[in-house]
């Protein structure tokens, strides 16, 4: 579903702040994969998930999604394939327009305009069945603005919004961390449930060692702007934190974990 051949990255180049983000990443995701991707600061998951997503291009490699090459198309264009959650719950829905509003949005995304206007009562009943499933109260509240929601609320109606039409690939670009850590694993929780329900190809940014370990079928870990660790299947399920500090440090041929990872 997914496939990355030799992906290079480097930002300003030629210049004293030039920094390769990504050095020859291959990755390849089979249909209903859910991998986690984990690294410290400057590893390169956020560049790769990026170029998946085509908000700029590689220097040289390319990118498959579902059978079709997308190294060359924009941003917009890749977006029919790609439902994605950011990390900053504001980004993904429209803060003046009601909640049964942002769903209609997400269901129309790909289809012609025309000049009807308004939610059908089926519609409607749709979409407060679609929001029981976050178990928020939303159901009840389909008029309400959504900027008057909670962060977790907004990130969790993102979550509902990126994955209404099944893409073909969902990208999560470290969704909870934003979030207090009951409401992220609410959220953690409900994605699990929707990813496997819809068998989508999914991609998880993480900081958290519990939660790349805890959620998906395989583990991604990157260092220096390369894949050092791949895990999954069973030797996934018996992993544990020690275990993938221990794994990192013979794969980067460094004891030094970022902070960052070992704090979460």
């Amino acid at each position: 579903m997914l496939e990355v051949r030799e992906a290079y990255k480097t930002f300003n180049a030629g210049t004293v702040n030039e920094k390769r983000a990504l050095n020859g990443v291959s990755l390849t995701l089979k249909d209903g994969d859910f991998a986690t991707v984990i690294g410290g600061n400057g590893a390169g998951k956020s560049t790769l998930l990026n170029l998946v997503a085509g908000v700029f291009s590689a220097d040289s490699g390319s990118i498959t999604i579902g059978g079709q090459d997308v190294t060359r198309l924009p941003e917009h264009k890749r977006a029919k394939f790609i439902g994605r959650v950011f990390q900053d719950p504001m980004m993904g829905t429209a803060a003046t327009m009601q909640i049964e509003e942002n769903l209609a949005l997400a269901a129309r995304r790909g289809q012609s305009r025309t000049l009807r206007v308004g939610i059908t009562k089926g519609e409607r009943e749709e979409y407060r069945e679609l929001l029981k499933l976050l178990d928020l109260g939303l159901e009840e509240r389909l008029t309400s603005k959504v900027g008057l929601l909670s962060g977790g609320q907004r990130q969790a109606l993102t979550l509902l919004m990126a994955t209404l039409k099944k893409p073909k690939l969902l990208l999560l670009d470290e969704h909870t961390a934003a979030l207090d850590p009951k409401t992220a694993a609410k959220v953690l929780s409900t994605t699990e449930r929707i990813v496997q329900r819809d068998r989508l190809t999914t991609l998880m940014i993480t900081h958290n060692m519990r939660d790349a370990i805890a959620h998906g079928n395989r583990l991604i870990m990157m260092y220096d702007g390369r894949i050092v660790i791949d895990i999954s299947g069973e030797e996934k399920k018996k992993l544990t934190v020690e275990d993938l500090l221990a794994k990192f440090g013979q794969a980067s041929g460094s004891d030094e974990a970022d902070d960052k990872l070992l704090l979460s």
